[in-house]
């Protein structure tokens, strides 16, 4: 089976694009990061006539996350406030139960997360927040974000061992990930994104593209600004992360530039994950 990653910058903007590259792909589970359009504007049709089962979650002018899927989905969920990160075998008090329990529901307000599960496979699709400017409390509201994400694919991995998250992390991990050089106040590419980020996949999660794709130079978004793309100064943002279960049952995982070479493209490009 065949799943690919986009951040679609706007699917009212890029439908035809999307359209015309899943003709050409049709892979079996499409997951998609800043519609940019409430529930009941997404575009449905053109994709429903080619087959397509739609899973959506959006907003207006911001954010918004969708997946698409040849067969339907099962367990589909949105935001992480229907997996109750505090366990009673926690023993916590019922204050901070309830703390933690309207923390999540603030950072569910935005919309950038939606699960279900393909077959075997529960798939999370994300668009994590993009931090503005290191030390700003958009900066702090990703880390914490990173954080309650942690704790949700904590309690999910305790009764389900295939899961591939996948989506826009607006973070590089490495500097191998970037076409050049950053400082640590940097956003994207800071300490305490990478930190978070590492803790996740130390759950037992592993990078699909660096399985198979180990050296520098391969990035999935380009500025659009001062001829980012022309000139190859990318980022690698966009990631597929799974279980060891599904890492073993990987054969392949590779970018596919050529939708940013179209006119008004997105400034990310697919990820295509082939299990």
């Amino acid at each position: 089976m065949k799943i690919a990653t986009w951040n679609v910058n706007s699917i009212r903007s890029r439908q035809e694009h999307l359209t015309n590259w899943l003709q050409k792909n049709p892979v079996d589970v499409i997951c998609l990061q800043e519609t940019k359009v409430i529930d009941s504007d997404f575009p449905r049709s053109p994709f429903e006539e080619l087959a397509y089962h739609l899973y959506i979650s959006g907003q207006k002018s911001y954010n918004g996350v969708a997946i698409f899927s040849k067969i339907p989905l099962q367990n589909v969920s949105v935001g992480f406030a229907h997996r109750n990160p505090v366990s009673s075998s926690n023993r916590v008090s019922q204050v901070s139960e309830v703390s933690s329990s309207n923390r999540v529901s603030e950072l569910d307000e935005q919309k950038r997360a939606i699960a279900g599960i393909f077959e075997d496979i529960l798939i999370l699709n994300l668009y994590v927040p993009n931090g503005s400017e290191v030390g700003s409390e958009k900066y702090e509201y990703k880390l914490q974000w990173l954080k309650v994400l942690r704790e949700y694919l904590e309690v999910a991995l305790k009764t389900t061992p295939n899961i591939c998250i996948c989506g826009d992390f607006n973070i590089a991990l490495e500097s191998r990930d970037i076409y050049r050089q950053t400082k640590d106040t940097e956003i994207m590419a800071s300490p305490q994104e990478r930190q978070s980020l590492q803790a996740i996949l130390d759950l037992g999660f592993t990078d699909a593209f660096r399985k198979f794709n180990p050296d520098a130079g391969h990035y999935t978004w380009w500025d659009y600004r001062r001829g980012g793309f022309p000139q190859n100064r990318g980022w690698r943002i966009d990631h597929f992360y799974l279980t060891e279960n599904l890492s073993d049952r990987a054969q392949s995982c590779i970018i596919d530039k050529e939708p940013r070479t179209w006119e008004k493209p997105s400034d990310h490009t697919p990820v295509i994950l082939e299990l």
